[in-house]
């Protein structure tokens, strides 16, 4: 095993010292950051109205290059784009990340991965974006409820992955890559080659990484936070004159510990798993296994007057926990999700460019292990769209649009051992979501961005009949079939200044969210096999965010770059549902306690 490391190693080094020199030559006019670094005149976005340019973008955008992307430091893909100003990451070890734009994370942020919504076990604290980084050849994130092609759940905003993609005619490439962490011995390798011979594409890759125990300063190496990963991808496809058609297939497994922070009573030290070896890249229980594939068909045909592009993807999702033997899993998810996706875009006409389109999604989720946390549930989901953009001359554009989404959720009863565990229910959402923005290019060195849009998420499953332990959030969770669905209204105003040595940006914004979501500690704890757990229950009420983003890049010469980037974001509920106090045989049963702005005041159930 370790011999096959070193080769790897050494045939990473060899090619990169038998690469050929490449010169760089640059324009002597401008070097600025927004025009020639992020290529405002060059690169598109395909998420707010088919493609647009950046420059002529009204939604707030990010655009991480390959060239970024691969300089940073990180353990995984999410970790990679957390330093993007505006974007964090919620992470419960060094292979688990969530991304979290402007506050808000989740399923309020809807995540793209070979062109269809990335769905796995994602309301969960410690499930993560099972998609292998070094597949990525690009990441475009989305900020705010501005784009109308995604639907539900997209309220926060949508990262998008890009692919490598697809090499020019008679080219064929091959790549070796290896890293080496320090901190968790983070050891991995990605094998990779694509080409394109007569219209006929493909690309080919596997990775591998593995990592043991982190350490920090207070406990030492931490239990539990060992991992490994290894992933798959293959593309195979037709590009033509009229478009093209590709197939892709993709495979990922990751086995992370579960980090539970027990301590032993009279030491204080943390408790070992079974197996625990400080440098140990083994399993120790507990830990989890994720496994996840994917396949997508991806269709464009090139019309006269645009293109109709058709998307349909199939992905399962299996995440399971050991906690008490490594053969036996206690818990099993099983989700099955079809994806469709059929939009018509138009080519620019008049300063004119529209686009329609339909799309949702098919789920099937069981439970195939001893214990339960949500029911076997059935979803479908189902939205249409249309937006427009309008150019007037090269100062300013507009842009704007409407979606409808229709989801339908019925979750299936459960018995256990005599006593009903889950009840039967259905659940239907309609939405009515949409967005205006404009951009006025002042001059060639300033740009004004201004946008409105509203978003609109359902309750997942686990928010509405959650009734169970959730080991890796260690805590009791009960959900509320009756929650409503989330409503936001998010107002941006935005300037970007560019200059042969001086770029700077900064960006405002306000979010209002009707029917917020989120889970409370009700004071209870249940009786666990080996320790108690807190009861934690969903609810909602009205939150409002406001923030800024701001980034400055100084650069005397194109290839140096003294850059600093700042965002803030502050967060709170306006009102929401208190506990009623103990003592309530004195009130109707129509009276509810509401908290607003600090003060309890009582309400009648409409």
């Amino acid at each position: 095993m370790k011999a096959k490391y070193i080769i790897l190693l050494l045939l990473c080094i060899c090619t990169a010292a038998a690469a050929q020199e490449v010169k760089h030559i640059h324009a002597e006019d401008s070097t600025d950051m927004f025009f020639r670094h992020l290529k405002l005149n060059e690169l598109t976005v395909t998420g707010v109205t088919g493609d647009v340019k950046l420059k002529h973008s009204t939604a707030p955008v990010s655009i991480i290059s390959p060239q970024v992307l691969r300089a940073t430091a990180s353990t995984n893909l999410i970790d990679a784009i957390a330093h993007q100003p505006g974007v964090s990451q919620l992470t419960t070890g060094g292979s688990i990340s969530k991304p979290i734009i402007r506050g808000l994370g989740y399923n309020r942020v809807v995540v793209m991965s070979e062109g269809v919504r990335q769905e796995g076990q994602q309301w969960g604290d410690e499930h993560g974006v099972e998609v292998d980084g070094s597949s990525v050849n690009s990441v475009e994130i989305l900020k705010g409820p501005a784009s109308l092609m995604y639907g539900s759940d997209a309220m926060a905003g949508v990262v998008i992955l890009h692919a490598q993609p697809t090499l020019a005619e008679g080219e064929m490439k091959a790549n070796v890559s290896t890293e080496y962490q320090t901190n968790n011995g983070l050891f991995g390798y990605n094998l990779s080659m694509a080409g394109n011979q007569q219209g006929f594409v493909w690309d080919a890759g596997w990775s591998q990484k593995m990592a043991h125990a982190y350490k920090n300063k207070y406990d030492g190496y931490v239990p539990g936070s060992q991992f490994r990963e290894q992933a798959g991808r293959l593309m195979l496809g037709v590009n033509k004159a009229w478009g093209h058609s590709r197939l892709t297939g993709t495979f990922y497994h990751l086995t992370p510990g579960i980090i539970e922070g027990e301590r032993d009573p009279e030491t204080g030290e943390l408790v070992h798993g079974e197996g625990f070896m400080v440098h140990g890249y083994g399993k120790t229980l507990p830990f989890q296994q994720v496994k996840h594939f994917k396949a997508v068909w991806d269709n464009s045909l090139n019309l006269s007057s645009g293109y109709l592009k058709a998307i349909i993807g199939y992905q399962q999702n299996c995440r399971q926990e050991f906690e008490e033997s490594m053969d036996d899993y206690e818990l099993y998810f099983k989700l099955h999700t079809l994806t469709y996706d059929l939009r018509y875009i138009t080519n620019e006409f008049n300063g004119w460019k529209l686009s329609t389109g339909i799309g949702g999604m098919y789920q099937k989720s069981g439970n195939e292990g001893e214990e339960y946390l949500i029911p076997d549930y059935r979803l479908f989901d189902f939205g249409i769209y249309t937006t427009a953009t309008k150019s007037f001359g090269d100062r300013w554009t507009l842009n704007g649009g409407l979606r409808y989404d229709h989801r339908r959720l019925h979750g299936y009863a459960l018995e256990e051992d005599g006593e009903q565990r889950f009840a039967d229910f259905s659940r239907h959402f309609n939405g009515i979501t949409g967005s205006i923005g404009a951009v006025c290019n002042i001059n060639e060195h300033l740009n004004l961005r201004l946008n409105l849009a509203r978003g609109f998420r359902t309750p997942n499953m686990s928010e509405l009949a959650s009734n169970g332990v959730h080991e890796g959030s260690i805590r009791y969770e009960l959900g509320d079939q009756q929650l409503k669905a989330e409503y936001s209204l998010q107002a941006d105003l935005g300037v970007d200044f560019t200059s042969r040595y001086v770029s700077a940006q900064l960006v405002l914004f306000a979010n209002r969210i009707n029917n917020y979501i989120f889970i409370r500690g009700e004071g209870q704890e249940v009786r666990g096999e080996r320790i108690d757990y807190p009861v934690y229950k969903y609810t909602q009420g009205d939150a409002r965010l406001l923030g800024f983003e701001a980034g400055i890049d100084f650069h005397p010469i194109h290839s140096v770059h003294f850059s600093n980037t700042f965002s803030y974001v502050d967060a709170r509920l306006t009102s929401y549902i208190l506990p009623l106090p103990s003592d309530i045989s004195h009130l109707p049963s129509s009276i509810f306690l509401i908290k607003s702005e600090g003060h309890p005041r009582l309400f009648t159930r409409s």
